[in-house]
């Protein structure tokens, strides 16, 4: 087998990489990568839904970018062309995001900048879209990019109900000012759990997120194994 009919990729099932994406394979519950900024900007749900959607833009063009070269980069250097690429993007996002962005980018801070070293974005780099068509490495960005992001919406909402007593409190440093009447009070004169919204809080919320997953998940096999013993056998 030559190396140009290796780097051909196999039938595509679009609705196994929503699946793998969105839960079976999320990066956040599953990879458990890129936590770092996972963790520590996810006290409110506006700096959840920044990065989110800073990091579904960059695993979108990173992996149309990649995709679209492999056939020309030659294997010895590509991680350092992974690592170009996607320093690229996520420099164009970083200055956009400092220019209409200026409040949120503030808050977010260096964790815009290091989304560059996160380790979905380089892993799904080198697991998926260098070996594959650009349309499905794109809808594979798209999909674990949304997982990602749903992760951090999840994370950032529990923390900021517990800690705060409130939902999307800051909305207008992303949305602009008339998003201030979306801050709702979820609990009135709520005077805070501290701990929900400094780093250790992270790891707890996260610890409940990945054991409900695993609930879920147990529950399903099971269901499935119960469906399946049902059917009759017919022996002939």
């Amino acid at each position: 087998m030559t190396e140009e009919q290796e780097k051909q990729s196999p039938t595509v099932d679009y609705l196994q990489l929503t699946k793998d994406g969105l839960w079976y394979n999320n990066p956040g519950l599953v990879q458990l990568l890129g936590l770092c900024p996972l963790l520590a900007v996810t006290n409110n749900v506006v700096n959840g839904i920044g990065l989110g959607i800073a990091t579904l833009v960059t695993l979108v063009i990173s992996n149309a970018s990649i995709s679209f070269s492999r056939n020309w980069v030659r294997k010895e250097i590509r991680i350092p062309f992974y690592v170009l690429v996607i320093a690229s993007n996520v420099t164009v996002i970083d200055l956009l995001m400092n220019a209409w962005l200026a409040q949120l980018h503030l808050v977010l801070g260096i964790f815009i900048p290091l989304i560059v070293t996160n380790c979905a974005i380089i892993g799904r780099a080198e697991a998926y879209a260098s070996r594959n068509d650009m349309l499905p490495a794109i809808v594979d960005g798209i999909m674990m990019g949304i997982g990602f992001m749903l992760v951090l919406v999840a994370l950032s909402a529990i923390r900021e109900i517990i800690g705060s007593g409130t939902l999307f409190i800051n909305a207008e440093v992303m949305f602009g000012e008339a998003a201030k009447n979306l801050t709702v009070t979820v609990f009135d004169d709520y005077k805070g759990f501290l701990l929900a919204i400094l780093p250790p809080g992270a790891f707890l919320g996260m610890g409940f997120l990945i054991a409900f997953k695993n609930i879920v998940d147990k529950q399903l096999a099971k269901r499935k194994k119960n469906s399946l013993s049902a059917i009759p056998v017919i022996v002939k």
